[in-house]
C-alpha cells in the first residue's frame, strides 16, 4: 500500500461537488490584479467552466456502460489529480464524475495536482510529464486496479502526432478541442468499459 493511501490523502480529497464549487468561485473571482501566467490560468479556468457545463448538458452514461458499472461487486476509490485551468481536465473530468456517480461502489475524490506533487510524481505520463487529469482506481486495501489519463488514446495521438510534426501548440490544441467537441465522451466510455471489464 502506498504511503499516501495509508495517510488517507485520497479519501480526504474533494468530492466532485466541492471541487465544482471551488471551480466556480475561481472562475467568477476578481481578476483585475492578475497578470502574466496567473492571468492566463484564470482565463483558461473561465473557459473550462463553460466546457464543463456543456459536458454535463450533453452527456448521459450509456446503457452498455451502466451494465458494466452494475457488475462492480467491491468498492473502489477513484483518485483524480487535476487542476481547473487544465483544458483536458475540463473535457474529461465531467465524464469521469458522471460515470462514477452511476455506481454505488465508486467513491470519487479529487486532489489538486500542484498541492500534491509528491503523489503526482508517482503517476507521471511517459515517466516525465505531470499531465492531468490522472485517474487512479484503488480497492479498499489500497491496491491499484487501473490508471487512466490524461486523455483518451485517440486524443493522445493528436497531441503526439502534432509534436512529431513540430506543430505550434496553439494549432494542435485547437484540433484537440475540436475533437473533444465532436466526440462527446464516446472514446472515454469505450476505454472505461475496457478498464472495468479487463477486456480489449
Amino acid at each position: 500500500m502506498k504511503q499516501f493511501f495509508k495517510d488517507r490523502i485520497p479519501h480526504n480529497g474533494f468530492t466532485y461537488s466541492e471541487y465544482q464549487k471551488r471551480f466556480e468561485e475561481k472562475a467568477n473571482s476578481d481578476f483585475s490584479s492578475l497578470e502574466g501566467e496567473e492571468l492566463e490560468k484564470y482565463n483558461y479556468t473561465k473557459l473550462n467552466l463553460q466546457r464543463t457545463v456543456r459536458a454535463h448538458k450533453t452527456y448521459k452514461v450509456s446503457e452498455e456502460l451502466k451494465t458494466v458499472l452494475i457488475e462492480i461487486k467491491t468498492p473502489q476509490l477513484w483518485m483524480v489529480l487535476t487542476e481547473n485551468w487544465c483544458g483536458d481536465s475540463a473535457q474529461n473530468l465531467p465524464y469521469i464524475a458522471m460515470i462514477a456517480e452511476a455506481s454505488d461502489k465508486i467513491e470519487l475524490r479529487i486532489l489538486e495536482r500542484d498541492s500534491n506533487l509528491e503523489i503526482m510524481d508517482q503517476y507521471l505520463t511517459n515517466g516525465i510529464s505531470r499531465s492531468v487529469p490522472k485517474l487512479v482506481s484503488f480497492d479498499e486495501e489500497g491496491n491499484e486496479i487501473f490508471q487512466w489519463g490524461p486523455r483518451p488514446m485517440e486524443a493522445q495521438m493528436i497531441v503526439e502526432n502534432a509534436k512529431l510534426n513540430n506543430l505550434p501548440k496553439e494549432k494542435f490544441v485547437e484540433e484537440l478541442h475540436l475533437w473533444y467537441g465532436r466526440n462527446r465522451g464516446k472514446a472515454i466510455e469505450v476505454e472505461f468499459i475496457e478498464l472495468l471489464t479487463g477486456k480489449k
